[in-house]
């Protein structure tokens, strides 16, 4: 009985190639990888045809899905290859690492809570690094390891390293202790069935650990009385930017591209490395609309031979290649960097699994609309733009809808120009974890729509306030579920009647007359909505003259953009009978005095826009709240709250603009300066071109006013022009 200690690197290419010739050279009759033994049922797939790396081993506790655990695989991957190895040599593989099922509950627990570590366990290869003179372990790493095409001895090399680091520190974390005791054991089992070449494929900080085994009554007692849980495993596809260690995956690696390149190059001359990373580079940036010559390429190639010689190492590695391409290709900009980085370093590349793979019954009935709708699931962030008139474009509108409502957000929304109401635009980008979230949706039904359809029911019974409601009434129906509808309208209807917060009733008026005004673009009825209308618009216009009784600065500019808003809707519904009941409360709000001025103004503004009150009535009012007796802040407010957002009107009508331009003469210097803050975040609302032309305007009619009087102190006119251009920008 012969075991060999492989330790490798996880998701390292020069790791995975020399096991895997050291396993063909060897031929082992037994692989024990570390990895969860729960996952033996799917092993078999992994020599499927349709199994393509990036995957990743997903595990979830059976009763709660949203504790769950990735084991990530790239091509490259040592384990995977060894997986693949012994699967299509008939050979025994086996994962022999503690299984989820123990570590689910121990983390839950708490009873493998971390100590602080030292340097030498939390990165070993660092410790190897600076020993040997490089900056950082990941360097030590390729130059030792990845760039290695002799492997002979490597593993002996690589246990007998860790093996003195480990000597370094007695401290060691519990749940690895745990871990190496139940590997140890996996591997007595194995030895009992009388395997004769047994292969042990873990991490390399454990190799030292299951050479040397102690007694089995140690590790027995270390194991004994571990809880434990039920566990179910599956394979989902995984993406490089996962694997990339900047994802926050712990084993993961800066560069899987980069990575897979080394892989893809194997078979050639290591001369060719170089040659071929650049002409992809090259081929990169050109499609992206960069000019790259072939002559660069050339340069660029030679520059990083000549920095690999300087730097005495074999062949250019990747800090080379950079340095090259960033010096060569992009002029010595960091720009095309960021994208070489994105898009082939770490590489947007998205794996896939066969369709036997054991899945929930919604992840099939997702996959299933998926392939029925042509929306491939990919990575690389992807626009779609859809039009609600066709069938095919609504089904999609309303799955995207209906994951959101899952809390799935493969796709988000964008703003949209053209085609109105018919249109949407959405930018999807499908993510590994979408996998854990649709397992954990699981709990609401078995197909997408039921379980969006229970989804909503539960939070509209979960809602406290009407804004809730009302945005997952919008979103219900954007999903096309009506089953819901009847649950959220019966607790808006109780919420609204019980509270007395005009502002909460105001809030979910927008939301309704949206969907009331657009309901029929997606084939829905929405005609149960208009009794919820009519007591919001009913109770709004009658709480809103007390709701703006004492207000300070910031209250009453949220209830200005609330009123603004709530107008919006009132337009949109294009009802008369909710018009007069509005432009009452308006109309009693402009005459009203003991209110904040910007309430005052605004309310002044939406009656002319409406042809409520005419341009005289408009001046009138302003005239009383532009009084000399009226405090100078409270009719700076005013003015923000009338022309909040447009300065057409006083554009356009002359007798505003020179009741504005006697208010502003007529303040004495500290009135004014202390007004000045108010007014200038007023017209900074304007259009650029507006304040130009108010600008010009004051020009114009300054001059006309001099000309016609000749008793005009030119001096101080000339204080008050510059203060008004300064204002006015």
């Amino acid at each position: 009985m012969t075991v060999r200690i492989f330790g490798i690197r996880h998701h390292g290419p020069g790791s995975a190639r020399s096991l895997l010739k050291a396993l063909e050279t060897w031929q082992p009759d037994a692989i024990l990888i570390e990895g969860p033994p729960e996952a033996e049922s799917v092993l078999p797939l992994v020599t499927s045809p349709e199994m393509k790396p990036p995957v990743a081993l997903l595990l979830y506790v059976r009763d709660r899905p949203q504790q769950a655990v990735y084991y990530p695989f790239a091509v490259y991957s040592p384990e995977w290859q060894a997986l693949r190895y012994g699967l299509t040599h008939d050979i025994s593989v086996q994962w022999m690492d503690l299984p989820q099922g123990h570590r689910f509950p121990l983390r839950e627990m708490g009873e493998n809570g971390r100590s602080p570590l030292p340097d030498v366990r939390r990165d070993p290869l660092g410790e190897l690094a600076r020993a040997a003179g490089f900056a950082d372990g990941e360097q030590w790493w390729e130059v030792m390891v990845e760039q290695r095409r002799d492997a002979t001895d490597l593993f002996e090399a690589i246990l007998e390293a860790m093996a003195a680091l480990r000597e370094e520190t007695d401290l060691m974390e519990d749940l690895d202790v745990t871990r190496e005791a139940y590997m140890r054991k996996t591997i007595r089992n194995a030895e009992k069935k009388g395997f004769d070449r047994m292969a042990v494929v873990c991490g390399a900080w454990h190799a030292p650990a299951l050479a040397d085994k102690p007694p089995a009554k140690v590790d027995n007692a270390i194991l004994k009385g571990l809880p434990k849980t039920q566990v179910c495993a599956t394979w989902i596809p995984w993406t490089y930017g996962r694997l990339a260690d900047r994802s926050g995956y712990g084993a993961g690696v800066p560069s899987p591209g980069w990575y897979h390149h080394l892989w893809e190059m194997d078979d050639r001359p290591a001369s060719e490395v170089a040659v071929h990373w650049m002409v992809r580079v090259a081929r990169l940036l050109r499609e992206q609309g960069l000019e790259t010559s072939s002559a660069r390429t050339i340069e660029a190639v030679r520059l990083a031979q000549t920095l690999a010689a300087l730097r005495d190492r074999p062949i250019p590695g990747l800090t080379e290649l950079n340095d090259a391409t960033e010096a060569v290709m992009g002029n010595g900009s960091e720009l095309p960097m960021r994208l070489v980085w994105e898009q082939s370093i770490v590489s947007d590349r998205m794996g896939e699994v066969p369709e036997e793979t054991p899945t929930t019954p919604l992840q099939q009935n997702l996959r299933d609309l998926q392939k029925r709708l042509r929306l491939k699931p990919e990575a690389t962030p992807k626009t779609l733009t859809l039009d609600l008139r066709k069938a095919l474009d609504l089904a999609r509108s309303n799955l995207l809808h209906q994951l959101r409502l899952l809390d799935i957000p493969w796709g988000h929304r964008q703003r949209t120009n053209g085609l109105g109401t018919f249109k949407e635009v959405w930018e999807l980008a499908w993510q590994p974890e979408f996998a854990v979230m649709s397992v954990d949706a699981s709990i609401w039904g078995n197909t997408v729509r039921d379980a969006a359809a229970a989804c909503g029911i539960h939070q509209a019974r979960e809602a406290a306030t009407l804004r809730q409601l009302t945005e997952l009434l919008d979103l219900v129906l954007l999903a096309a579920l009506p089953e819901s509808i009847e649950t959220i309208l019966d607790r808006v209807q109780a919420i609204s009647a019980t509270t007395r917060d005009s502002s909460q009733l105001m809030d979910a008026l927008p939301a309704l007359a949206r969907i009331w005004r657009y309901g029929n673009v997606r084939q829905t009825d929405v005609a149960t909505i208009e009794r919820v209308i009519d007591g919001l618009v009913v109770r709004s216009c009658l709480g809103l003259p007390d709701a703006c009784v004492s207000l300070n600065d910031e209250v009453a500019k949220s209830m200005r953009l609330r009123m603004l808003a709530f107008n919006g809707a009132i337009s949109l519904l294009q009802q008369e009978m909710y018009r007069r009941q509005w432009f009452r409360v308006l109309g009693h709000l402009a005459q009203r005095e003991k209110i904040h001025g910007s309430i005052g103004g605004v309310s002044c503004r939406l009656l002319l826009d409406a042809g409520e009150i005419e341009v005289e009535e408009v001046e009138r009012l302003m005239g009383l709240a532009l009084s000399t007796v009226v405090a100078p802040p409270h009719a700076a407010a005013w003015i923000e709250g009338f022309l909040d957002g447009s300065g057409l009107l006083l554009l356009h009508d002359d007798r505003l603009f020179a009741v504005l331009d006697r208010w502003l003469r007529s303040l004495p210097e500290k009135a004014f300066v202390a007004v000045l803050p108010l007014l200038r975040r007023t017209f900074s609302t304007f259009e650029p071109a507006e304040r130009r032309q108010i600008g010009e305007k004051v020009r114009r009619d300054g001059k006309r006013t001099v000309s016609s009087m000749g008793d005009l102190d030119l001096d101080r006119a000339a204080m008050a022009l510059s203060s008004l251009e300064q204002l006015l920008g």
